[in-house]
């Protein structure tokens, strides 16, 4: 009914048996650690004094739901720990368990823990795949620790485990792999006689690509070791040709810190600029077969959907901030959907630059050294002593005008009068053209918004740097502006 692997064989049997089972397994299966100190990543989990390794440590009961990516170690934790404990691992799917199973499950954990003093670890995959009702089914095991429970989720269990069974248990949040933790994993499993034994060895570039594909993830990284040497004799080399007729995908030439990852961000953001949905398309799909950071191409449609759409479209930051979250909320692959969805909006919204031309005019100014103090009548007036020093006084309440805009002075003598924000005419901010029109005629009578001085040359310069550090900021390396503001 459901998978059983007892931390403590009772027999030469079941040591036979346990012996078989793992020789036929996957080779992820068989490279699944033993101890915490074999988990490779995850440190902030497997750390002395961290929460799960004083579950490992002590014989005491404790509910944990891990959160995570897939491939991130969620089950090997949960199976780590039974190990250590010498606890039954029994293992359900949320995907086709119900709560006749749960039942069955908790059952047979509480006739071990009364009869041999045997302690169960029940480990749910996907347990947000549960409905209230499953999940409720859980909570008296849970509350009279029955068994230690281990729930494993790939979405936000704020959202999809029930609050009671959320309170009882400890949450712990598991993060990607990192190239150098999948570089480990693939080292360990070309080396260890659990593994390929040192039966092959891997050609210039297959281990880049093998964590290219993997995407943080190591299940998939070794199923395609694995699949890849299955095709060619012991003793010999993987080549990148022998990888991609394995996993019958073609290897997508992509460097994530080199010229091509600059390169089609770069071409991505252009063809979401030119209002190219389909070039967009191609180069996300590019990205993603590639192993590209999700983040990292969230980040920039949100960046573009101020610096080059803007209020021509003010749902389109709205579209990228929602993609954002999809992808922590959900991760890839599905998110990928979420990015598309966002791209193509995007990409047909009329396009508007007037939001990055108006802070960069702004701050072409500040650097220029055009600030002085701001006007006496918008000083703060609260405290004692402020009226006397003419604080407030002349100050005319928007509000208490019918149009809500009074002809009044906001900006230092030094720029007063600037006109900054210079809207299109493209798509919803027509109307806004219109309206700052008018509140200029009122704020400046017969100055009609002017400029003085240094128009859009230096404003544009000014855009372009603005573009640029945002960008920088993002990545920590100035490489990732290419998709901004060379673009």
């Amino acid at each position: 009914m459901f998978p059983v692997q007892d931390g403590q064989p009772e027999s030469l049997f079941d040591n036979a048996e346990a012996s078989a089972a793992l020789a036929a397994a996957p080779l992820a299966v068989r490279m699944r650690p033993r101890t915490l100190d074999e988990v490779i990543g995850q440190r902030h989990l497997t750390r002395d004094g961290s929460p799960l390794r004083k579950l490992a440590d002590t014989d005491a009961g404790l509910s944990v739901i891990l959160w995570g990516p897939p491939g991130t170690g969620k089950t090997t934790l949960a199976y780590v720990v039974s190990q250590v404990t010498r606890r039954r691992f029994v293992e359900l799917s949320a995907v086709s368990a119900g709560v006749k199973d749960v039942r069955a499950a908790v059952q047979a954990a509480r006739r071990d823990l009364g009869l041999t003093g045997v302690q169960t670890v029940l480990f749910i995959d996907e347990v947000h795949r549960f409905n209230k009702a499953q999940q409720d089914a859980l909570l008296p095991a849970v509350e009279n620790r029955w068994v230690s429970f281990i729930g494993a989720t790939t979405e936000n269990p704020s959202f999809s485990v029930v609050g009671p069974l959320l309170s009882r248990s400890l949450l712990l949040t598991l993060q990607p792999l990192s190239d150098d933790d999948l570089r480990a994993v693939i080292d360990r499993a070309l080396a260890d006689s659990r593994g390929l034994g040192g039966s092959v060895s891997l050609g210039r570039g297959v281990t880049e690509q093998l964590i290219r594909v993997a995407g943080g993830d190591a299940r998939r990284v070794l199923t395609y070791l694995e699949a890849a040497a299955l095709g060619v004799p012991d003793g010999t080399e993987i080549s990148l040709e022998d990888l991609e007729r394995a996993v019958d995908q073609a290897m997508v030439r992509y460097d994530r810190a080199g010229d091509q990852h600059y390169d089609v961000i770069s071409a991505f953001i252009k063809s979401i600029r030119g209002s190219d949905a389909d070039a967009a398309l191609h180069y996300l799909a590019r990205m993603i077969e590639a192993g590209e950071d999700a983040r990292f191409i969230a980040r920039r449609l949100i960046v573009h959907a101020s610096e080059d759409i803007g209020l021509a479209d003010p749902t389109a930051l709205q579209a990228a901030v929602a993609a954002a979250q999809a992808v922590e909320f959900v991760g890839l692959p599905e998110a990928r959907i979420n990015l598309a969805q966002a791209v193509i909006h995007l990409s047909l919204a009329p396009k508007s630059n007037a939001v990055i031309m108006a802070i960069g005019a702004a701050s072409a100014d500040v650097k220029a050294g055009l600030a002085g103090p701001v006007p006496p009548h918008l000083r703060d007036a609260h405290y004692p002593g402020a009226q006397r020093l003419g604080h407030g006084q002349g100050y005319s309440y928007p509000h208490d005008d019918p149009a809500g805009v009074v002809t009044q002075q906001y900006a230092p003598d030094a720029i007063d009068g600037r006109a900054y924000y210079r809207p299109t005419r493209h798509g919803t901010e027509a109307r806004y053209a219109d309206r700052s029109d008018r509140i200029r005629e009122i704020l400046h009578p017969g100055r009609n918004g002017s400029l003085p001085g240094a128009p859009a040359a230096k404003a544009g310069v000014a855009a372009g740097e603005s573009g640029k550090s945002a960008a920088a900021e993002d990545s920590g390396a100035l490489g990732e502006s290419a998709g901004a503001s060379d673009a």
